[in-house]
């Protein structure tokens, strides 16, 4: 039904829709599905979610190097606490988000969005917005839809993979996809969320792969907090009123292009960036030493 961003788009604005009942079509048409069935695995994927962005709120995950072991906790009571600078919903959904991080490092249960490294953005925005906005679940699992949609998209006409495109195509792609549905969930129009996916990627482009020790911790962890509320942010500006002077698509293309041009010392081979400072290579010596 629908090739790129525009298209999707074109379609939602021809029947005067959100996006995500056309990603829903898209859906059915494909999987052979029903409506039904598909709300039904949304919601498994949503359990899956919340499961893992609240499992590490009051508990520390057993993680190697123990790199991010028990960063969630503490950012959690200081979101309950003082607020924090940045306010006590922004800095819940960090914790959210950090905790969707920790269990993934401690080989728990995650749901890849659309990575497993970049797995705490979507639920942490998503969680976020159902109790800030007060939404019911099927408002909710509409936003899923819609990042979904944005998702494939993405990975069809470009790359979700660090390997291949950088922590802007993981990290960069999860906030996309939940600035979009972020968007609609707070009822602001298609194109808006079309926006939103821009500013999300303009706002990560370049964003380098660089796990430290090649764990799938630091600065992972870190990366899906900020991105978390570049997806928030991202999502603010579109709903002010603001458009992207660069089409979605073309901002797509972009963070592809740049994808390619980053050495490979830049993605995930802990070859570059922080992997190769002085403490990031005393991490991975001591995992080899932990492995030997």
């Amino acid at each position: 039904m629908y090739g790129n961003l525009s298209e999707l788009l074109a379609l939602a604005v021809q029947r005067g829709s959100a996006l995500w009942p056309v990603v829903l079509d898209n859906e059915i048409r494909l999987s052979g599905l029903s409506e039904e069935e598909i709300f039904s695995e949304l919601e498994r994927h949503y359990q899956v979610m919340t499961a893992s962005a609240t499992k590490a709120l009051e508990r520390p995950m057993p993680t190697a190097l123990g790199l991010i072991s028990g960063i969630t906790a503490p950012q959690y009571r200081y979101s309950q606490q003082s607020g924090g600078l940045c306010g006590q919903t922004l800095n819940r959904a960090m914790a959210f988000a950090l905790s969707c991080s920790e269990v993934n490092a401690s080989m728990g249960k995650i749901c890849a969005a659309p990575t497993a490294g970049a797995c705490g953005i979507l639920p942490a925005v998503l969680m976020t917005l159902e109790q800030s906005l007060q939404l019911d679940r099927h408002q909710v699992l509409c936003g899923l839809l819609t990042a979904s949609g944005v998702g494939a998209v993405i990975m069809k006409n470009a790359t979700v993979a660090g390997a291949e495109g950088g922590c802007q195509a993981e990290c960069g792609v999860a906030a996309a996809m939940a600035a979009a549905a972020a968007v609609e969930m707070a009822g602001g129009s298609p194109s808006q969320a079309l926006d939103a996916v821009s500013f999300a990627l303009m706002n990560s482009m370049g964003l380098v792969c660089d796990p430290v020790a090649g764990l799938v911790q630091v600065p992972c962890a870190q990366r899906n907090a900020s991105q978390t509320a570049n997806a928030l942010l991202s999502a603010d500006l579109a709903l002010a009123g603001m458009k992207s002077p660069i089409p979605a698509d073309q901002t797509v293309d972009a963070m592809y292009r740049v994808g390619r041009q980053l050495p490979s010392e830049l993605r995930e081979t802990a070859m570059g960036g922080i992997a190769v400072t002085e403490a990031g290579r005393e991490f991975a010596r001591r995992l080899r030493d932990e492995q030997d």
